[in-house]
C-alpha cells in the first residue's frame, strides 16, 4: 500500500519504553509486545473513503484528516476493520459513552501512548529522531498550515510525521483523577513551537473535541 494513504502498516519490534509526565514529575516503564502502526497519519482521502465524511478545515486528499474527535477515530478504526475483513477491536456501549478494547481482535485501533512513543523514538534516545526542520512541520516552518503526509524525512523505522503536522490521538486516558475522560495526544502539530514537538511531550483533550491540529494514526495488535 502507498504510504500516502495513511493505511500502510509497519511492523514494530517489542521493547520497553519509559514514559514521563512533566506536570507530575513521575515516570513509568512499559513492556511492549510487537505490533503494527501506520507509517503516516490517516489522510482525508482514506477517512472519506471509509466514512463518507470530510470534516477537516483544510482540504486535500493527502493532508492528514483533522477535526476528528477521539470517538470519531475509534469508530473509524472499527469501520476500516470491517472493510478489511478484520475483527473490530472496539465494543461500544449502546449509549456511546462507554467503550471496551478487545485485545484479542486483529482489527485496527488507536495506539497506546507507550506504543506511540516507542515507535516515535525508533531506537533513538534524544528528544527527537532527527533535526526538527527535516522531520516535522511545526510553527517554525509550516507557514501556519498543514502539509501532505510523508513530506518530511521518516524516522529510522519508516514512520512519517510522528512529530509535527497533526497531533495523534492515543487510546489512553490522560489522568482520570484530575481530568476525567480526557485522552492523550502525542507528537505536536503544525501550529506548535519546537518544544511541543518531542517524543516525550504529552497533551490532553476531551474525547468529544474536534480540533484543527489533531488527527490520528492506526495500530494493530499481532494476535
Amino acid at each position: 500500500m502507498d504510504v500516502l494513504t495513511g493505511n500502510e502498516m509497519v511492523a514494530v519490534p517489542p521493547g520497553q519504553v519509559t514514559l514521563s509526565d512533566r506536570r507530575t514529575q513521575r515516570s513509568w516503564s512499559v513492556e511492549l509486545a510487537p505490533y503494527e502502526l501506520a507509517a503516516s497519519p490517516v489522510t482525508q482521502a482514506l477517512y472519506a473513503q471509509i466514512t463518507g465524511r470530510r470534516p477537516s478545515t483544510a482540504h486535500g486528499d493527502r493532508l492528514p484528516v483533522e477535526c476528528v474527535s477521539w470517538w470519531d477515530a475509534a469508530r473509524f478504526c472499527n469501520s476500516l476493520s470491517r472493510r478489511d475483513g478484520c475483527t473490530p477491536a472496539y465494543h461500544f456501549r449502546a449509549d456511546d459513552e462507554g467503550i471496551e478494547w478487545d485485545a484479542s481482535a486483529d482489527g485496527y485501533r488507536l495506539p497506546t501512548e507507550a506504543e506511540w512513543e516507542h515507535a516515535c523514538r525508533a531506537g533513538t534516545t534524544g528528544p527527537r529522531y532527527g533535526e526538527l526542520d527535516e522531520i516535522a512541520w511545526y510553527r517554525g516552518n509550516s507557514h501556519e498550515r498543514m502539509h501532505a503526509v510523508g513530506g518530511k524525512h521518516p524516522n529510522p523505522w519508516g514512520f512519517h510525521d510522528m512529530l509535527g503536522n497533526v497531533w495523534d490521538w492515543c487510546w489512553d486516558v490522560y489522568d482520570a483523577e484530575v481530568y476525567g475522560t480526557y485522552r492523550v495526544l502525542r507528537g505536536g502539530g503544525w501550529f506548535d513551537e519546537h518544544w511541543s514537538c518531542r517524543a516525550s511531550a504529552r497533551r490532553r483533550s476531551h474525547p468529544t473535541f474536534q480540533v484543527d491540529d489533531v488527527g490520528f494514526r492506526i495500530a494493530r495488535s499481532l494476535v
